[in-house]
């Protein structure tokens, strides 16, 4: 596996039965092969493949809007905490369970699986969001039942070590996003589909 180099533009995929289904242009702010850590600038262009199961729920955004998103994930596990950024100004950690990222060439896949936890401003109080996203999931075939539990499994390791104060991605509290990166084109990203 390659590490990437920061400053470097990629794709976050999200990947639903085997296809693209949302590509996202990001900025790699670290990467040590275990931890990759990237960048969703405010303004980025969201690119939404055709794909047999329909169109992704974000399909009438043509780009991420409102805040930025400092997006830290660790290998093998099922969910990443992004970090949200309003203006410039932090607001808070974000725990977005997805699958496991999946490394390739010029970026990583993964597919997002509904339930959330919201920690305001990083501080010790947390709060699930989109509980029965999850079930719903299931009801209309992007996870199986099985998927649903590894799902569920995953929240609760996640909310047990939020409990006892753990943070593994401590060391990205009070980063800053560097104001000379310009917000990603969908050029490349749009290349690498017909590749």
């Amino acid at each position: 596996m390659k590490i990437l180099e920061p400053g470097v533009v990629i794709d976050r995929r999200e990947v639903l039965h085997g296809r693209p289904w949302l590509v996202t242009p990001v900025r790699v702010v670290h990467d040590s092969g275990e931890v990759l850590v990237t960048y969703l600038a405010e303004g980025t262009p969201l690119i939404f493949p055709e794909h047999p199961f329909g169109p992704h729920p974000w399909s009438r955004t043509a780009q991420w809007l409102g805040t930025s998103l400092l997006q830290v994930q660790r290998l093998g596990d099922a969910h990443a905490v992004w970090g949200f950024y309003e203006k410039g100004v932090f607001t808070g950690w974000y725990i977005n369970f997805q699958a496991p990222m999946r490394r390739w060439a010029q970026g990583f896949d993964t597919v997002d699986h509904g339930v959330d936890i919201w920690i305001p401003g990083g501080g010790s109080q947390w709060q699930w969001k989109d509980l029965g996203d999850v079930t719903e999931l299931v009801r209309v075939g992007r996870l199986t039942p099985q998927e649903a539990d590894e799902v569920w499994a995953e929240t609760e390791r996640v909310a047990a070590a939020l409990d006892k104060g753990e943070r593994w991605w401590n060391r990205w509290t009070g980063w800053m996003p560097d104001p000379s990166w310009p917000v990603p084109a969908a050029t490349a990203s749009l290349a690498r589909l017909t590749d």
